[in-house]
């Protein structure tokens, strides 16, 4: 008996430990709904250009350029949105904090990689250099995602991993970057998202 009770003392301590260093708020359902928004989001691209997969040009005008950026806008401004208020809820049926340590930590690291391709992306768009958008939007919002891994969910790690993977692929394809972006922020965010939700949040 006294040996089971120090196993569930150090049971507790532990699970004590991760809440405090891990924010395990992260909605699945959000996860599923911003792949939804990626995948509207890349159809209303797909209608806003026409790719020329024959060779290595995008024949974008500007008006295109800006109808794009607004669409990217939208689709990210809605992702955000909606992961922070199932957050939110998800935390507060578990009593715990959304704003922590561990958030926190989560946020920095996570826009350190995604500011910097943010940053370097929009260096391309004024360069007139577009082929590798699709490719880099990937790669860095991959790497941001195994950086911010370390302070939530473990599964968040194997997503970037597959952004990456996927951001790499694309560069071979440069005309098929726009599928490649379906791919991943589409597809994968639906799987990750509904592995998370029936994995941890469905009772």
């Amino acid at each position: 008996m006294e040996n089971e009770k120090y196993l569930n003392d150090i049971s507790e301590i532990k699970n004590l430990m991760n809440k405090s260093s891990r924010f395990i708020s992260l909605s699945g359902l959000s996860g599923i709904l911003a792949g939804i928004y990626a995948l509207v989001g890349a159809l209303l691209a797909y209608k806003t250009v026409s790719l020329d997969i024959s060779n290595f040009d995008l024949n974008i005008s500007e008006t295109a350029i800006i109808r794009l950026l607004i669409i990217a806008s939208s689709v990210l401004g809605l992702s955000i949105v909606t992961g922070i208020l199932l957050s939110i809820s998800k935390a507060k049926k578990s009593n715990e904090n959304i704003w922590n340590t561990a958030s926190k930590r989560l946020v920095i690291n996570f826009m350190i990689p995604l500011a910097t391709g943010g940053f370097f992306i929009i260096f391309l768009i004024e360069k007139n250099i577009f082929g590798l958008i699709a490719p880099l939007t990937l790669i860095f919002y991959g790497l941001a995602c195994v950086n911010a891994s370390k302070y939530t969910l473990g599964d968040v790690r194997y997503l970037g991993i597959t952004m990456i993977i996927l951001g790499i692929l694309s560069t071979w394809f440069i005309g098929y970057g726009l599928l490649f972006w379906a791919l991943g922020f589409g597809v994968c965010h639906i799987l990750y998202g509904s592995l998370m939700y029936f994995k941890y949040e469905r009772k």
